[in-house]
């Protein structure tokens, strides 16, 4: 049986992850992200969401489908 995957320390993974968004930074300068949301747990349902239709409807919907999660 394979050995379980260490995992990485939660220092560990926050440079990770900074060092992931600096490259994304460097590589993609003028990004945007196109949804409109106002929390991490809004822009994951909106990424859900415009995988089945694009940006701008996703974006005509949201605001109702916010309001009604509260």
């Amino acid at each position: 049986m394979a050995q379980p995957r260490k995992k990485r320390t939660s220092a560990r993974q926050r440079t990770f992850a900074a060092e992931i968004s600096a490259r994304l930074r460097q590589a993609y300068p003028e990004a945007e992200c196109a949804l409109h949301f106002e929390t991490p747990f809004q822009l994951l349902a909106a990424t859900i969401l415009s995988a089945q239709c694009t940006d701008v409807r996703v974006n005509m919907v949201t605001p109702e489908l916010f309001a009604r999660m509260g």
